[in-house]
C-alpha cells in the first residue's frame, strides 16, 4: 500500500460527506431510469453473459498499485476478459463512487474495484447491484453491500507475521507501527493484529503508533517527531512499503539512524507489500523483511472471478485449486484469501515472488 500523497489527502477531506451526496444523486438517477421503464440493462446483466469490465484503482502513487495496474491488461488477456482502461480514484472515496457510477453509465457488465473506504464503498456497490452488475472487490473487504467475491490476502496475518518477526529480532524496548488508514479494514486488521500479538507473545516490547492514512508525508513527519522523543527505538513495522519505505529510510538517514543489519545500532524494520524497492532494501541490509502482498494474483483472480460472476456462477467456502482458501465474513461476503509469504534475506531472490518479475 512511494510518493507524496498530500494533494490526495486534501481532496479526501470531507469525502465521506460527498459520498453521501453522490450516492443520493445516483439513487435519483436510478429512480428516473426506472420511471422511464429502462430496465433492460439490469435484466440482461443479471441473466449472465460477458461484456466490458471496469477496473477502478484506489491510487497510483504507490509502487504496489502501479504494479497491480501494470498486471491488469496482462491478466485480463489471460482470463479472456475485455477490461477497459483502468480508472484512478486518486485516494478520494467520494471520487471512487463517482468512478463506479461513470463505469456503470458506460454499460460495463462487471466491475473490479479496490475500495478506499470499507464503509463508503457500499454506495457504489448498491449502484452496481441495482443494475445487476457483479462486483469483485480487490485488496479491501467492504463492510456492507453485495460483491461476488473479495480477492485479498489475510491482513490479520500481515500484522501477526510482522509482530513475530520483530519479536524474534528485538527482545525488549520500543517498536513502532506506521499504520494505514483506519477507515480501511486493512489498516484496522493489521494494526490490531500487530498490537495483540505483541501483547500476547512479546511483553518486553512497548508498541508506539503512528496513524499515517497511507500518506508518505504524514509518515515522515510523524516518525521524525517520534524519533526526537524516542531515540532508543528498536523496531519499525511499516504497514505499506509502497508509501512508507522511502520516507522512513530518508527520515532515519537524516538522523544518522539508518544502520544496516549486523550493526549494533540497526533498527529492525519489517514491511508489507513486496515491491522491488523493498527487496532491494532487504538485499542491502537497510530493512529486514516484508510480507509480499500479491499484486499479480490480485489482478489475475480479480479477472477470474468477475468473468465467472458475469456468467452467473456463484462460489462457496473452502479450499481453491490455486493454493488459497475461500472464507465467509460475518456479513456473508466471501473472500478468497491468497497466499502472502514473509520475505527475508533467505528467500528474497526467489523468482516466484512477483517483486522479482517486474520489468
Amino acid at each position: 500500500m512511494a510518493g507524496s500523497m498530500n494533494s490526495a489527502a486534501h481532496r479526501a477531506t470531507g469525502s465521506r460527506a460527498r459520498v453521501v451526496q453522490v450516492a443520493a444523486l445516483a439513487a435519483c438517477a436510478s429512480l428516473a431510469l426506472s420511471a422511464c421503464g429502462s430496465t433492460k440493462d439490469a435484466g440482461a446483466a443479471g441473466a449472465g453473459g460477458e461484456g466490458k469490465v471496469g477496473v477502478i484503482l484506489p491510487l497510483l502513487t504507490s509502487p504496489f498499485w502501479q504494479s497491480y495496474n501494470d498486471y491488469i491488461p496482462k491478466m485480463a488477456q489471460e482470463e479472456e476478459v475485455e477490461a477497459l482502461k483502468t480508472v484512478n480514484s486518486n485516494s478520494d472515496p467520494a471520487q471512487q463512487i463517482t468512478d463506479i457510477q461513470n463505469q456503470l453509465n458506460q454499460g460495463v457488465k462487471g466491475l473490479v474495484v479496490a475500495p478506499l473506504d470499507s464503509a463508503a464503498i457500499a454506495a457504489g456497490l448498491d449502484q452496481a447491484e441495482r443494475k445487476g452488475v457483479p462486483v469483485v472487490a480487490v485488496d479491501v473487504a467492504p463492510e456492507k453491500g453485495k460483491v461476488a467475491m473479495i480477492v485479498r490476502a489475510n491482513n490479520v496475518a500481515y500484522g501477526q507475521k510482522a509482530c513475530e518477526f520483530l519479536g524474534s529480532k528485538v527482545k525488549t524496548g520500543k517498536v513502532v507501527q506506521i499504520m494505514g488508514d483506519l477507515a480501511s479494514v486493512n489498516g484496522r486488521e493489521r494494526s490490531e493484529a500487530f498490537r495483540t500479538c505483541v501483547k500476547d507473545k512479546f511483553p518486553g516490547l512497548k508498541v508506539l503508533e503512528i496513524p499515517a492514512k497511507w500518506e508518505s508525508d504524514a509518515a515522515a513527519s510523524k516518525l521524525d517527531t517520534l524519533l526526537n522523543s524516542n531515540p532508543d527505538l528498536k523496531g519499525i513495522y511499516m504497514q505499506a512499503g509502497g508509501v512508507y519505505l522511502a520516507p522512513t529510510l530518508q527520515t532515519l538517514k537524516s538522523k544518522n539512524m539508518l544502520k544496516k543489519v549486523g550493526d549494533p545500532k540497526h533498527i529492525a524494520i519489517v514491511s508489507n507489500d513486496g515491491i522491488p524497492q523493498e527487496f532491494a532494501a532487504i538485499r542491502s541490509g537497510e530493512i529486514d523483511a516484508t510480507v509480499s502482498q500479491p499484486a499479480d494474483t490480485y489482478a489475475k483472480y480479480g479477472m477470474y472471478y468477475v468473468k465467472k460472476a458475469m456468467n452467473g456462477e456463484t462460489f462457496k467456502e473452502g479450499p481453491t485449486d490455486h493454493g488459497s482458501t475461500i472464507i465467509k465474513h460475518p456479513n456473508g461476503m466471501l473472500e478468497d484469501q491468497l497466499p502472502a509469504p514473509l520475505v527475508t534475506k533467505a528467500n528474497v531472490d526467489d523468482k516466484k515472488l512477483w517483486g522479482n518479475n517486474i520489468k
